[in-house]
C-alpha cells in the first residue's frame, strides 16, 4: 500500500510539472516573440512571390513590408507582373479581369500567411494553451486547430534555447477552397528571427505560391 502510494504521488507530481511546463513554455515563447518582434519594427523589407499555375510560372509580385510602433503589420504591392501574353479586344479584357481576380486571390492567401506569421501574445497564448506540446532534440514542437477559423490547423517548431520560431505549417480555407502553407525562418547574426521563406498551396486553382523575404534594411528615422 505505501509503495502504491508513493507511485500516486510521483504520477501526480509529474502531472502537474507538465501542466507548470506547459504554461511557461507558453509564456516563454510570447515572451521571445514579443522581445523579437520590438527588433523587427526597425526594419523594412520585401517580399518576391512567384506563383505557378500547374507547374508554369503565372505571376511575380513584390510586397513591401513593415511594423509600426503599434505592431501592425503594413504591406504594399510595389510591383506585379504576369507571364501570360496579353491577347487583343475582348479577350485581352477578360484575360485582364481574370489576371486581376487571381492577383486578389494571391494576395489573400498572403494575407492569410501573414496572420500565421505574425501572431499576437494573446494568440499565441491561447494556441500553445491548447496545442499538443513535445520536446526533442532541442525543439519544441506544438499542434492545435481552431487557431483563426474553426477546422484551421497549425503546427510549429520552436528553438528550446532561444524560444524562437523554426518552421510553422498551417491549413485554412479560402471560401470553400483548401489552402495550406509553410513559413520557415532563420536568424540574423545579431539574432534577430525573421521569415525566409513560404510555399503556399492552393489546389483550389491548382497553383503554388513561393515566396521569399530579402532586402531586410534599416528604416530611415
Amino acid at each position: 500500500m505505501k509503495k502504491l502510494s508513493i507511485v500516486l504521488l510521483v504520477l501526480f507530481g509529474l502531472t502537474s510539472y507538465a501542466q507548470l511546463d506547459r504554461d511557461q513554455v507558453s509564456l516563454d515563447i510570447s515572451k521571445a516573440e514579443a522581445a523579437n518582434l520590438e527588433q523587427l519594427k526597425s526594419f523594412i523589407w520585401k517580399q518576391e512571390s512567384v506563383v505557378t499555375v500547374d507547374g508554369a510560372q503565372k505571376l511575380t509580385t513584390i510586397n513591401e513590408f513593415s511594423i509600426d510602433q503599434d505592431g501592425k503589420v503594413s504591406v504594399t504591392n510595389i510591383d506585379s507582373d504576369t507571364d501570360v501574353k496579353q491577347k487583343r479586344g475582348i479577350r485581352g479584357k477578360v484575360q485582364t479581369n481574370t489576371a486581376e481576380n487571381n492577383l486578389d486571390y494571391v494576395q489573400h492567401a498572403l494575407d492569410l500567411a501573414i496572420k500565421y506569421s505574425f501572431m499576437t501574445k494573446g494568440q499565441l497564448l491561447d494556441f500553445f494553451g491548447k496545442a499538443d506540446i513535445s520536446e526533442k532534440d532541442g525543439i519544441i514542437n506544438a499542434s492545435g486547430s481552431d487557431i483563426f477559423m474553426t477546422g484551421d490547423k497549425l503546427s510549429v517548431q520552436v528553438e528550446s534555447a532561444t524560444k524562437l520560431f523554426v518552421k510553422k505549417e498551417f491549413s485554412t480555407l479560402i471560401g470553400d477552397d483548401p489552402i495550406s502553407g509553410e513559413i520557415n525562418y532563420d536568424k540574423f547574426t545579431s539574432g534577430i528571427s525573421h521569415a525566409t521563406s513560404s510555399r503556399l498551396n492552393l489546389p483550389g486553382k491548382k497553383a503554388v505560391i513561393s515566396s521569399k523575404n530579402k532586402d531586410y534594411v534599416i528604416k530611415v528615422q
